[in-house]
């Protein structure tokens, strides 16, 4: 049988985890000095009334190799085949966990871990993928292919309302975003190749939902894509992105997830992405 895996780096529509044999693997939430498992004893209205009530902004750290094993043997038997599908190893060391923990499983379980070379809900997609793809009757080499695709084809841009987390978190430079806060520009923020890139600012949120979809729109056209819209605790700005989404594209599929917690931490509240492959 084949198992499909991945981090809660990765977002998931609600429902896929059950409908699509999902087994998640928590990234590990540490906030002042206690160590939480993302989904499993913090969840989001947690997260976020705790950094409101404390001003402090979580830290995050991958799965040990120790963890993993344990997670494998929990998920799989001997003649399982598990596609671990992981947050791009440029952002974080949780790949090269899986990878020490499938090499500590040889001969004992089949591991096949894949860096998704992004995060968020392209890695849902691409674990709805390939479990349909498994339904179907395709062999692993035939899902590790098609996922292939998938990661060299994604594109994945979005917006932050808020620069306070990602000053404090460090994953914009504290200058830049202190100087994004006082202009309260709303940035546009690009993945690729595995970095997170900063690209335009504008002045109004508005502006940033026109600009982020305007870009998506010259980078797949015309073509029949699969997309899905993210928001950080902002359901509202959510639906009316994805709502902008299915009259301007091409969609086989669209669909509406909220940002995981251990991105939120580094990006915050109000922040929406549009992540959108081909089909072909």
């Amino acid at each position: 049988m084949i198992k499909i895996a991945m981090d809660t780096a990765g977002d998931l529509v609600p429902g896929w985890e059950q409908e699509y044999q999902i087994d998640l693997i928590p990234i590990n939430i540490i906030f002042e000095g206690k160590s939480y498992l993302q989904g499993v004893d913090i969840k989001y209205d947690d997260f976020y009334r705790l950094v409101e009530e404390k001003g402090i902004i979580p830290t995050t750290s991958q799965p040990t190799p120790h963890q993993f094993v344990e997670f494998y043997r929990k998920i799989a038997k001997k003649d399982d085949t598990v596609i671990s599908i992981h947050v791009t190893d440029k952002l974080s060391g949780t790949m090269s966990s899986a990878r020490e923990a499938a090499d500590q499983l040889k001969g004992e379980l089949d591991i096949v871990p894949f860096d998704s070379a992004s995060g968020t809900i392209c890695m849902g997609m691409m674990c709805k993928e390939a479990r349909l793809m498994e339904r179907a009757g395709a062999t692993v080499d035939e899902i590790l292919k098609r996922l292939d695709f998938i990661r060299r084809n994604m594109q994945l841009i979005f917006t932050i309302e808020t620069l306070k987390y990602a000053r404090l978190s460090g994953r914009i430079k504290y200058l830049q975003a202190a100087l994004a806060s006082i202009l309260q520009v709303k940035p546009i923020i690009e993945l690729k190749n595995g970095i997170i890139e900063m690209g335009e600012k504008v002045r109004s949120r508005v502006k940033a939902f026109d600009l982020l979809l305007d870009k998506m729109e010259r980078k797949v056209g015309r073509k029949r894509i699969n997309i899905g819209v993210v928001h950080a605790h902002d359901p509202q700005a959510g639906k009316d992105v994805l709502q902008k989404v299915i009259q301007r594209f091409n969609c086989a599929e669209a669909n509406l997830a909220e940002v995981s917690i251990s991105l939120a931490g580094h990006f915050g509240p109000g922040t929406v992405g549009v992540a959108a492959y081909p089909v072909e």
